[in-house]
C-alpha cells in the first residue's frame, strides 16, 4: 500500500476541528485501553494493566497514548518497534489485516517480555498510521519461570526473541509462529488469553481510527496531526524558555547490579539554551554483564521523555510535538544504551532512580517546582513454584507502591508507584489469595518512612506473606544506598527493605536474590518513602499532631526531628 501525502494546499482548518481529532484519537486509545482490561487473561494485565496502548502515524511518530498507558512503555518503544518494521517490510508489504510482533532487544531495549504489537491503518489504499498496544507477555521461556531470571549474563538466556514477524497476515493467523509462541511460554492458556486481547485492542482502535479519518478525510486528518504537534511543539518550547539557561548536574548511586559487588555511580547533565534543553546521559555506568541494562529506546530516550514531561510539560497530552524541543546524548554501552546481546531482565532497575536524577539536576534552576526524590525503585517480588495438585507452574508478580517527594506548599504524594509506571494498580489481595499458595498477613502504611520536612515526603508500605507452599522468590529492590532524598533542608525517606522470615525463626535480608522458601516462611516488605522539603522544625504544630495521630509519623520523631516539645 502506497503512502500518499496530502497533497498541497490542504484545507485550513478551524480551531474546533483540531480540537475534536485530537479528543477522539485519544478517546479511542482509551476505549481500546478499557477493552483490554476486560478481555485479558492473567491479573497482570487485567489488574496490574502492564501495557499501554498508542497510535503513531504512517512514520512512527507518535499521535497520542491512553491517558492511563504505563509510559515506560509509550516514550519512543513504540516508535521504535514501528520504524524496524518499515525497514524492514516497507510500507508497501503492511497490509490491512496484518498483525505485527516485535520484542527484540536491540529495537525494544527492554526485557524480553514486553511484546509491542501493531496494526497498519488504511483510508483505502493509504496508509495514515498504525494501532500499537505494548504488553508485558507473562512468560517467553527463558532459564527462570517468568523469564527475568537474576542469574542471566545475555538475552539469550532471558527467552525467545521475535524481531517483527507478522503474528497475522492480511487477517489471516500465521500458524508457525502461533505454534512458536504457545511453545516458548510456561503459561500456554494464559498467555495466548492475553495475546488475543491485544490483538482485540489493535484490531479495534484500527477501525475507530479509519472511521475518524474517513470522516475527515486525509488531508484534513494529517493536517490536524501537524496542527496538533505544532501546537504541542509551541507550548513544550515556550516551557523551556521559562527556566533560566545553564548547565545542571546531579549525581547518586545505583546499589549494584544484581550479581556483582559494588554501587555504581550515576551522573547526568542537562543543558537549558533558550527554548531547547539537552539532557546528557553519557557520564552513566557501562552495561554490565547482569540483567539490570537497557537499549537505547527501552532506556535513555524514555529517561529524557519522562523527566521532562514530569517537571517541564506535565499537563496536556504527550505526542511527537512534546518533544521536538529535546535533545539526548548518549554513546553506545551503557546501562541505558546496552548492546543487544547485553542482560535485560531486570531493565527498568536504573530508569527511576535516572528519571529522578534529570528532575533533581534541574533544582537550582526550579526551586519552587522541583520536590524531593520518591522512593525509585520498581520494588519487585516474583514468586513462582508447581502447584501441589496439579505440578502445574504458577506465577505471581507483585511489586511495591512508595512516597513521591514533597514540594513547595505540598506534603509528598503517595503510596504509588514510580515515575515509570502510570496508572498501574496494585493486584487485589482476595485475587492473589484466591489464585496463588500465600496468604497476605499484613499490609499498611510504614510509619516514619516519609522523609521528614516542612512538606513531609509520601509514606511506603509494609506488607507480609506466608508461604503455603514451596516458592521460589526473586526480588529487586533499588535506593538502599542512595534513597529518596529531601529538597532544600528536608530529610532522605527511609530505603526500602525484604526481610525473610523462616519458619524456624531465622530472618535474612534478600534486597536483590532469588530464592527458595517453604511452607510456613515468610516475607515482610518495606518499601521507601519520599524525601521530605523544607527545614522539619518549620512544619506546623497542628500537622506534625495530626500525622502522629494517624501513625505516619511516630511519637519519637515527632519529638526529635519536628522538636514537637519545643
Amino acid at each position: 500500500m502506497a503512502i500518499n501525502q496530502a497533497p498541497d494546499g490542504a484545507p485550513a482548518l478551524d480551531p474546533v476541528t483540531v480540537e475534536v481529532i485530537r479528543r477522539r484519537l485519544v478517546a479511542i486509545a482509551d476505549e481500546v485501553d478499557v477493552n483490554i482490561t476486560r478481555t485479558a487473561f492473567s491479573p497482570y494485565i487485567y489488574e496490574y494493566k502492564d501495557y499501554a496502548v498508542g497510535i503513531v502515524d504512517h512514520a512512527g511518530d507518535l499521535i497520542c497514548q491512553c491517558t492511563a498507558a504505563m509510559p515506560v512503555f509509550v516514550a519512543d518503544v513504540m516508535r521504535a518497534a514501528v520504524r524496524d518494521g518499515l525497514d524492514i517490510y516497507g510500507a508497501d508489504d503492511l497490509n490491512p489485516g496484518d498483525i505485527v510482533i516485535n520484542n527484540y532487544a536491540g529495537v525494544i531495549g527492554q526485557h524480553l517480555n514486553n511484546m509491542a504489537m501493531y496494526t497498519p491503518i488504511h483510508v483505502v489504499d493509504t496508509l495514515i498510521g498504525f494501532m500499537v498496544v505494548v504488553m508485558h507477555w507473562i512468560d517467553v521461556g527463558g532459564r527462570d519461570v517468568g523469564s527475568t531470571s537474576k542469574f542471566a549474563t545475555d538475552i539469550f538466556q532471558e527467552g525467545i526473541q521475535f524481531r517483527t514477524v507478522k503474528l497475522r497476515a492480511r487477517g489471516e493467523p500465521v500458524r508457525e509462529i502461533y505454534r512458536i509462541v504457545e511453545h516458548n511460554t510456561r503459561f500456554p492458556v494464559e498467555m495466548m488469553g492475553d495475546i488475543n486481547s491485544q490483538i482485540g485492542g489493535c484490531l479495534m482502535g484500527r477501525d475507530e481510527v479509519t472511521v475518524l479519518a474517513q470522516r475527515y478525510g486525509v488531508a484534513t486528518f494529517r493536517a490536524a496531526l501537524t496542527t496538533i504537534w505544532d501546537q504541542s511543539e509551541a507550548a513544550a518550547r515556550a516551557a523551556i524558555r521559562a527556566i533560566p539557561d545553564g548547565i545542571y548536574t546531579a549525581e547518586a548511586v545505583l546499589d549494584d547490579d544484581g550479581l556483582n559487588p559494588g554501587s555504581l555511580p550515576c551522573r547526568v547533565t542537562v543543558t537549558v539554551a533558550g527554548d531547547e534543553m539537552t539532557v546528557d546521559l553519557s557520564a552513566l555506568p557501562r552495561e554490565v554483564n547482569a540483567p539490570m541494562n537497557c537499549g537505547r529506546y527501552g532506556g535513555g530516550e524514555t529517561v529524557s521523555r519522562l523527566a521532562f514531561r514530569y517537571l517541564i510539560l506535565p499537563e496536556g497530552d504527550a505526542n511527537e510535538g512534546t518533544f521536538r524541543p529535546l535533545r539526548l546524548v548518549l554513546p553506545e554501552g551503557t546501562i541505558v544504551s546496552a548492546r543487544p546481546t547485553a542482560p535485560m531482565g531486570s531493565y527498568n532497575s536504573a530508569l527511576p532512580t535516572l528519571i529522578d536524577l534529570v528532575i533533581r539536576a534541574l533544582g537550582p534552576a526550579l526551586p519552587d517546582r522541583v520536590a524531593g526524590g520518591h522512593y525509585g525503585t520498581f520494588a519487585t517480588l516474583a514468586f513462582a513454584g508447581r502447584r501441589p495438585d496439579s505440578g502445574a507452574f504458577w506465577q505471581c508478580h507483585d511489586s511495591g507502591f512508595g512516597g513521591w517527594g514533597a514540594l513547595l506548599g505540598q506534603d509528598g504524594p503517595g503510596p504509588f508507584r514510580t515515575m515509570c509506571h502510570g496508572d498501574t494498580r496494585m493486584i487485589p489481595v482476595e485475587v492473589h489469595e484466591a489464585t496463588y499458595p500465600f496468604l497476605i498477613e499484613g499490609y499498611g502504611l510504614r510509619t516514619d518512612s516519609g522523609g521528614a520536612g516542612e512538606f513531609r515526603g509520601g509514606l511506603g508500605l509494609t506488607r507480609r506473606y506466608l508461604m503455603l507452599a514451596p516458592t521460589r522468590m526473586s526480588t529487586r529492590f533499588e535506593r538502599t544506598q542512595c534513597p529518596a532524598w529531601g529538597m532544600h533542608g528536608g530529610h532522605d525517606g527511609a530505603p526500602g527493605n525484604v526481610t525473610i522470615e523462616a519458619a524456624d525463626g531465622t530472618t535474612r535480608t534478600a534486597l536483590k536474590d532469588s530464592v527458595q522458601l517453604a511452607a510456613g516462611d515468610r516475607v515482610r516488605i518495606e518499601t521507601g518513602g519520599g524525601g521530605g522539603f523544607g527545614d522539619p522544625r518549620r512544619r506546623a504544630r497542628d500537622k506534625v499532631r495530626e500525622d502522629v495521630e494517624k501513625g505516619y509519623v511516630s511519637l519519637a520523631t515527632a519529638r526529635t526531628i519536628y522538636r514537637l516539645d519545643d
